[in-house]
């Protein structure tokens, strides 16, 4: 069994989006908690989330793709 390494890059790409998106989503939701009286907290502390949300969500699909790039794709019976 051999390592996909086309798959091996899509994974080292996201590890850098999920990364990204780690440091990110806190800074943005740092920044709404420190202007909670300024008319756009809401909005800022929801993208804020939302970002979080997605670092978490992509951080499963990285390792997902890591996971079929070195051990190969579950094939259904």
């Amino acid at each position: 069994m051999h390592t996909d390494k086309k798959l091996l890059v899509k994974g080292l790409k996201f590890v850098g989006y999920t990364v990204a998106l780690m440091f990110l989503a806190p800074v943005v939701i740092s920044q709404a908690f420190k202007n909670e009286e300024h008319p756009a907290y809401i909005p800022v502390l929801v993208i804020g989330i939302l970002l979080a949300v997605v670092a978490i969500s992509f951080g499963f699909y990285t390792i997902k793709i890591f996971m079929d790039a070195l051990f190969g794709k579950k094939k259904k019976l």
